[in-house]
């Protein structure tokens, strides 16, 4: 998601009963947990007070309102902060291996077109939407090439692999427009997928929510954050650590989580949705656990450059592109490269 303010959220999840949100040693989870992790709640030298937003969610996208009125007047637009590169290492887990995305489409109908039918479950090759090619073809592209120069604990370089390995379309229990959900309904809603074997419990996954209309996951939606990745706790052979990103339907709110141009594939929401995605997966990918990769203001790679966009070009029906994945167009954010003085690019 995200970070700008990134109220990293630290308090209690409740599942289908209760279960207590925990900052864990992540051992379950197939990365280096290096000995100089910082403590849930504590502060450092390299950490703003914005890092514990007080509204409570985990790394937030902010509106595009946010980051030109708001963020730049206060010193907290795109850019700047940290020291060397302009971002630092906190001690924290990465994703250093590969990451692996689940999407989870909550919804009665297809959110997007092409998408899987409600009530279904599969490998990730079963979903046609354009949502589903972007998670297929991110891995390995210049653009998510960006995400090598970051490290885990022990220096080694991220790789550059994203694995969309299944997805589920959840018709139970659908939000309504409107409908705020909270992150311990969206836990408790995971937990019912693992319990029922729709998911796969894996540590190493970032299961992204998908809501239609104007379900307000998080309770803010559209006047303070387009999406966020945060991390709850669920039961799966004991206590484990789950990864999940709160994606709500973008093109819900164009003005405010939308670049406003016409959708360089002709479909405007899983257009608008893919820019959201690619940055709260890189986040996912660079700062799991809210420990590893942030600046001074609590930014995180993604945030350092939200909605800029370097160079774009014209696609064929009129709209905006600045990136090409897997042979299509898309108008994706840039990201923060860790190495020289640090700053935005479209990929490496």
């Amino acid at each position: 998601m995200s970070s700008s303010p990134l109220g990293f959220r630290r308090g209690t999840y409740a599942l289908a009963a209760a279960a207590a949100f925990i900052l864990t040693a992540c051992s379950e989870i197939a990365t280096t947990s290096p000995s100089k992790a910082i403590a849930p709640g504590s502060a450092s030298s390299d950490q703003s007070p914005e890092f514990n937003d007080p509204s409570g969610h985990g790394h937030v996208f902010h509106t595009k309102q946010w980051f030109e009125n708001a963020g730049n007047a206060h010193g907290h637009g795109p850019g700047g902060g940290g020291s060397s590169t302009g971002i630092s290492y906190h001690g924290g887990p990465v994703l250093q291996a590969g990451t692996k995305v689940v999407a989870v489409y909550w919804a009665a109908s297809p959110i997007y077109t092409n998408g899987p039918t409600p009530g279904t479950h599969g490998d990730g090759s079963g979903d046609a939407s354009l949502v589903g090619f972007f998670l297929r073809n991110l891995g390995g592209s210049p653009y998510f090439n960006i995400n090598s120069t970051y490290t885990d604990g022990s220096g080694r370089n991220i790789v550059n692999s994203i694995s969309y390995t299944a997805y589920w379309a959840n018709n139970i229990g659908v939000p309504g427009n409107g409908q705020s959900v909270s992150d311990a309904a969206m836990v408790a809603m995971l937990q019912s997928g693992f319990n029922s074997g729709a998911l796969t419990y894996d540590a190493n996954t970032l299961y992204a929510i998908f809501t239609a209309g104007t379900v307000n996951l998080g309770g803010g939606f559209g006047n303070q954050y387009c999406a966020y990745h945060t991390h709850g706790t669920v039961s799966v052979g004991g206590s484990k650590t789950v990864l999940y990103a709160a994606m709500p339907y973008d093109n819900a709110y164009p003005g405010s989580c939308t670049n406003g141009t016409i959708a360089p594939n002709g479909d405007p929401g899983a257009d608008a949705e893919v820019n959201t995605l690619a940055h709260e997966t890189e986040e996912t990918t660079t700062d799991m656990m809210g420990t590893a990769w942030f600046d001074t203001r609590g930014y995180e790679n993604a945030d350092k450059c939200a909605w800029t966009w370097g160079t774009t070009h014209t696609a064929s029906n009129g709209g905006l592109y600045n990136i090409t994945i897997g042979g299509k167009q898309f108008l994706v954010q840039q990201n923060w490269v860790n190495s020289g003085t640090g700053g935005c690019l479209q990929g490496l």
